[in-house]
């Protein structure tokens, strides 16, 4: 018999919990679960006899694909995958896949979420003002992006789009128009959306030759990952735009720095938010165990990441 580890520091919902039970039953499989644990030396301990693991955010890295000797497929339930060390998964043919699609809508909205609460002063009774109108640039047209920009429209703002990904069908998001440069995007925008992946690509991507071209007011809404954003050129949009602000879903690094010196000007979840909803959740644990249970009855690594 087959045995998944769904190892959770966060723990999934009841509802996916059993799910995913319910998905791995039917296969025949047994499932082990590791919740709310603390100490990494209960993850590789627990994942010596496993031939699949399912996780969320938890570290999976040399040392736990080292431990995990059966170890077959390690499936990430959401959409990043930064946190599976790839090189040591691919030493060790272990596949490693996500599951891309199931949190963007939950993602989308919380992006969204805070364009309106910073829009509208944080709710502290002051007029603020509407986003209806205004210009919002979604950098990185995935399915978080293609969400964005759905409810963005539904808000009648005026929507613009780049992406990098060649195959991307322009003709799907109804409503949006492309630009071929970032450079483009950011001087068009004056709010840009972020939902690219961390990557050696991306990191620091996002710096003040950008963002110094946003029309006032200029509002950057990271719900995409920290790394992607020139922590300087935010510190540097901080002192010479008054008008810049920054949303952000978690703290970049110099949080207490513009905390103390830009007040009003920013809001940060105190963790990743993104996927925190009851729905995304049941969705992407059970996507996670179907995905494991095609991968071993058929072959099947559609959403192979360690290619």
């Amino acid at each position: 018999m087959r045995k998944v580890l769904v190892a959770t520091e966060k723990p999934f919902a009841k509802a996916a919990v059993e799910g995913i039970s319910a998905v791995l039953n039917e296969a025949g499989y047994e499932i082990a679960l590791l919740e709310n644990y603390k100490d990494p030396a209960d993850l590789l301990k627990a994942v010596e006899d496993a031939d699949a693991l399912i996780v969320r955010s938890d570290l999976v890295n040399k040392d736990v694909i080292g431990a995990a000797r059966k170890l077959a497929v390690v499936v990430r339930a959401g959409a990043g995958y930064d946190n599976i060390d790839l090189a040591a998964s691919t030493e060790r043919g272990v596949v490693v896949m996500n599951t891309p699609g199931q949190n963007s809508n939950a993602v989308a909205e919380l992006a969204i979420g805070m364009m309106i609460y910073m829009a509208r002063n944080q709710f502290n009774g002051t007029s603020g003002t509407e986003l209806r109108s205004k210009t919002l640039g979604i950098h990185g047209c995935g399915n978080v992006g293609m969400n964005v920009a759905r409810i963005a429209r539904g808000l009648q703002m005026k929507v613009i789009g780049f992406c990098s990904y060649v195959g991307m069908d322009r003709l799907s998001f109804a409503g949006v128009k492309f630009v071929d440069t970032l450079e483009d995007l950011y001087s068009k925008c004056q709010y840009i959306s972020l939902s690219i992946p961390a990557n050696k690509e991306t990191a620091r991507l996002v710096n003040f030759d950008f963002l110094s071209r946003m029309p006032a007011p200029a509002v950057l809404v990271n719900a995409a990952r920290k790394e992607v954003v020139d922590e300087s050129s935010l510190l540097r949009m901080f002192a010479e735009r008054p008008d810049f602000m920054y949303l952000a879903d978690i703290p970049p690094d110099c949080a207490g720095e513009i905390a103390e010196n830009y007040p009003g000007r920013y809001f940060f979840t105190p963790k990743k938010m993104g996927a925190q909803t009851s729905e995304a959740n049941i969705n992407a644990g059970i996507a996670a165990a179907r995905q494991i249970v095609a991968y071993f009855e058929k072959g099947e690594t559609k959403y192979q990441v360690n290619k």
